[in-house]
C-alpha cells in the first residue's frame, strides 16, 4: 500500500532544494501571485502532457527515468501512465482510484481508508491549484527570473511520513505548472517534468474510466 500511495504522490505537483532557493527570492506581492494562479487555475478545464520522471534514491548512485502521458479534466479526474521502462497505469476518478501493471490490477475506494482520502485530496488540489489554499500544508512562494516556486510543507502527521515537502514550479508567463517533486524523510526524491502541455482540449470520460 505504501508504494501505492507513493505513485499517488508522484501526480502533486517541484524541484526541492535546501532552505535556500539557489535563483529564488521570497516573494514580495504573494497576493498579486495568488490572484494570477487562482485565476489561471480556474481557466483550465482539462490538461494533456507528456512527462518525464526522475527517481534519485539513497542506496542507488544512478537515477531511475520514466516517461509517459498524464491526462487532467475537471473536477476530479486524472489519468497518468507510464510507458518507459515499464508500463503502469493510475486513474483518478472521484473517490475510486484505480491502478494497473503488467501483472495485476487493482481498484480502490479513497471512502475506505483516510490516509487515501487526504492523498486524494491533495492530488486534486495540486492539479486544479487549490494546495496553495489548504489546511494540509505551510506554504512559502519564492520567484525566480522565470518561474515561481511554491514550498508546501504538511502539517498533517500522516503526510509528514511521506514527505518531507512538496515543491512546485509555476511558469512565471502563463501560471501553469511546469514540474513538481516530493522529496521524502529518508532523502529520496522524485522530480516530474511536464513537457509538450496542452490546456482545455476534448478529453472523453472513458480516459477516465475505472473499470
Amino acid at each position: 500500500m505504501r508504494n501505492l500511495i507513493l505513485i499517488c504522490v508522484l501526480i502533486m505537483a517541484a524541484f526541492h532544494v535546501s532552505a535556500q532557493y539557489p535563483g529564488y527570492t521570497a516573494i514580495k506581492d504573494i497576493n498579486a501571485f495568488q490572484t494570477g494562479f487562482a485565476a489561471a487555475s480556474q481557466k483550465t478545464t482539462s490538461i494533456k502532457s507528456d512527462f518525464v520522471q526522475e527517481k534519485n534514491l539513497s542506496l542507488l548512485a544512478d537515477k531511475i527515468v520514466s516517461k509517459g502521458k498524464f491526462w487532467f479534466k475537471k473536477e476530479n479526474m486524472v489519468r497518468m501512465e507510464y510507458t518507459q521502462p515499464f508500463q503502469y497505469l493510475m486513474i483518478i476518478n472521484g473517490q475510486n482510484i484505480y491502478v494497473k501493471d503488467s501483472q495485476k490490477e487493482n481498484k480502490i475506494s479513497a471512502k475506505s481508508n483516510k490516509l487515501f482520502q487526504q492523498i486524494n485530496k491533495i492530488i486534486i488540489d495540486c492539479v486544479k491549484g487549490e494546495a496553495l489554499e489548504s489546511g494540509d500544508f505551510n506554504t512559502r512562494i519564492f520567484e525566480g527570473k522565470e518561474s515561481y516556486l511554491a514550498e508546501l510543507s504538511p502539517v498533517n502527521k500522516n503526510l509528514q511520513a511521506l514527505f518531507k515537502n512538496i515543491n512546485v514550479i509555476v511558469e512565471k508567463k502563463n501560471y501553469e505548472v511546469t514540474g513538481i517533486e516530493m522529496h521524502e524523510p529518508s532523502g529520496d526524491n522524485t522530480i516530474i517534468h511536464f513537457n509538450n502541455r496542452q490546456l482545455n482540449t476534448t478529453l472523453p470520460d472513458a480516459l477516465f474510466a475505472v473499470h
